[in-house]
């Protein structure tokens, strides 16, 4: 594909019909030129470049010469692009905010247990409860890889907000690393994180619960490529659930034997 063609394909993909990109990347060939130069450069019929050029027109893309026969002119291609990305951003805003009034936060849908199987999706779905958390986060790392600046982010951010935030970690030397980047959180080593089992190559990677309902639990497994590592998750939302039951119990539990240990050292 020559470089061309390729400008062309981009431009579609930002929302520029086939025959706009053509127009648009024949100008910047060749500077300015007559609807019959642009026709043959662009190779699309010369009655639809008259209507290509308006609409190019309109959107700040193309300057028109009054002259005749008419010269057309493409704008910078630094002034394109940053025309391009506005109307492509003010799109993307409308579909959100369309959406998001069609979206039902907190439906009873969301209270059952949904299966993640891509990394950058659960560092997502970890990312949105940390944002939505009001009270407490309990976040237990035992493969602290897996950490993305995101979800550090997140942590200081509830931090920030008054959100108590407590963190279990494997070893001192993560207790260090993490409380530099969250350090409003209480950050503890809990050396049984260490030594956690692996079943199937898969061991465990993050747990974390949100206001006593948001869970999102993660695991680690050897990916059949050289030196590649997938994360799956499941997660729910929901105090009734019977998974997040049994989470909240058993963090809970640990939370208390922590505090039991620290007034036993005092």
């Amino acid at each position: 594909m020559s470089n061309a063609e390729e400008a062309v394909s981009a431009l579609e993909g930002l929302g520029l019909t086939e025959y706009e990109a053509r127009c648009f990347v024949a100008l910047v060939r060749i500077s300015t030129g007559t609807a019959k130069e642009i026709s043959q450069v662009a190779d699309i019929p010369r009655s639809r470049v008259y209507d290509t050029i308006e609409r190019l027109d309109r959107k700040g893309l193309v300057s028109v010469q009054q002259t005749e026969p008419r010269q057309y002119k493409a704008v910078s291609v630094e002034t394109a692009c940053r025309r391009i990305r506005e109307d492509y951003d003010s799109r993307i805003n409308a579909a959100e905010r369309s959406l998001g009034q069609l979206e039902e936060p907190d439906s009873k849908d969301d209270e059952g247990m949904w299966a993640i199987t891509q990394k950058e999706h659960v560092t997502e779905r970890v990312v949105r409860f940390l944002e939505e958390a009001e009270e407490t986060i309990h976040y237990l790392v035992p493969a602290t890889e897996v950490v993305d600046r995101p979800i550090l982010d997140g942590l200081q951010s509830a931090a920030d907000r008054g959100v108590s935030v407590y963190i279990e970690v494997p070893t001192r030397d993560d207790r260090e690393e993490f409380a530099a980047v969250v350090p409003d959180a209480d950050v503890v080593v809990a050396p049984d994180l260490e030594t956690t089992s692996t079943v199937h190559d898969e061991w465990p990677a993050q747990l974390l619960m949100v206001d006593q309902e948001a869970i999102v639990a993660a695991g680690v497994k050897e990916s059949d490529l050289p030196d590649v590592v997938n994360e799956m998750a499941v997660w729910t939302y929901g105090r009734d659930h019977g998974f997040a039951v049994w989470t909240r119990e058993l963090l809970d539990d640990r939370l208390a034997e922590r505090d039991e240990d620290r007034t036993t050292d005092d």
